[in-house]
């Protein structure tokens, strides 16, 4: 009596597919993951530059009201002091106003603002800070004055 035995065939695991299986579907990945890891890597660098541009801002109104709370200072000394720290840090453009226009020994208090667009100071055209400025002011009392 003949037995009817189908004989199967165990195939051996490969646990991985080999490269050149399925090279469209590697091509196609790699292109929506690398740009959007290149738009988030992009998107963190503008953002980390505008919080530099802001602390800097930040910094040079405290040392530019800082020159003008001694006595005898005037008011070109602290726009060249601000500026001089703003452009250590590459940033250029910006409106220093200090009020008031002539630092006398009556003088209370030295009020120093510094406007800037962030359009110039971003390494690339971010479409978030497109048309947008910094706007920040300062004041201080002066040394001696009661």
């Amino acid at each position: 009596m003949r037995t009817n035995k189908i004989k199967h065939r165990v195939l051996p695991y490969r646990g991985r597919l080999h490269f050149g299986q399925r090279p469209g579907a590697v091509l196609v990945e790699m292109a929506i993951t690398s740009s959007l890891v290149f738009l988030f890597f992009f998107a963190a660098l503008e953002f980390c530059r505008v919080a530099m541009i802001r602390h800097t801002v930040e910094n040079a109104l405290y040392e530019g009201a800082r020159v003008g709370i001694v006595p005898g200072a005037t008011t070109a000394e602290v726009s060249t002091k601000a500026r001089s720290v703003m452009q250590r840090s590459g940033i250029a453009g910006a409106t220093i106003d200090v009020l008031p226009a002539v630092i006398e020994n009556s003088t209370r208090d030295v009020r120093v603002r510094i406007r800037l667009p962030l359009d110039s100071g971003l390494f690339a055209p971010a479409r978030f800070f497109l048309g947008k400025s910094l706007d920040r002011t300062l004041v201080m009392q002066r040394e001696g004055s009661r």
